[in-house]
């Protein structure tokens, strides 16, 4: 491993926070493409940037959905980061306002693929 466990750990315990179940899911997938994945993304990702202190967290998460909103091209991200956000606080209107933003500075095409992503982060925490 190239870097501290306990940065991995961090991170999980961070991903964990942001969606029960996910580590695993994400780590497996990582660790299938090298070892060392897992602790190199999710440790910058995770413990080095979104666990700094100075915001908290559910200001991050409505951050990230903004940012990968407007960037249009990273979907299943888009929608993690949706349903992390609900789960950590942000409310579902939150981010509807979130994504009509989204239109103004990054256009209705990045908006509708927003609205796509919120309607299934909406419809999989409903379903638990």
């Amino acid at each position: 491993m190239t870097g501290s466990p306990d940065r991995l750990t961090r991170a999980l315990s961070i991903l964990d926070h942001l969606e029960p179940g996910a580590p695993e899911r994400v780590r497996a997938n990582l660790d299938a493409f090298h070892p060392d994945t897992a602790e190199l993304v999710l440790g910058y990702a995770f413990a080095d940037i979104l666990g700094r202190e100075g915001i908290d967290l559910r200001t991050r998460e409505m951050m990230t959905v903004a940012m990968l909103a407007a960037m249009g091209t990273a979907q299943g991200q888009l929608e993690f980061h949706m349903r992390a956000a609900l789960n950590v606080g942000v409310t579902r209107e939150e981010v509807v306002e979130i994504v009509l933003q989204v239109s103004v500075y990054a256009g209705v095409p990045a908006c509708m693929n927003a609205i796509t992503a919120a309607r299934e982060a909406f419809e999989a925490i409903d379903e638990g």
